[in-house]
């Protein structure tokens, strides 16, 4: 699965590696377990969802089908 950020001032979405993430997640709930953060986001992503922690937004990535 990728997984793709977008702070609140971004206008793009970026696909992030695992280790920037756990990063990213780190800052944005502090003394919160990142591990299981984003073993939940996972989770919420794979339906499709977006869902935001602090000011950052994560989804999946869509991959490009043709036709």
């Amino acid at each position: 699965m990728q997984i793709q950020t977008q702070y609140s001032y971004e206008k793009t979405w970026t696909t992030t590696n695992e280790a920037d993430l756990l990063k990213i997640i780190a800052q944005e709930v502090g003394d919160a377990d990142p591990e299981g953060t984003l073993k939940y986001v996972k989770e919420v992503i794979r339906t499709g969802k977006i869902m935001r922690v602090g000011s950052c937004k994560f989804r999946e990535k869509k991959e490009a089908t043709d036709g």
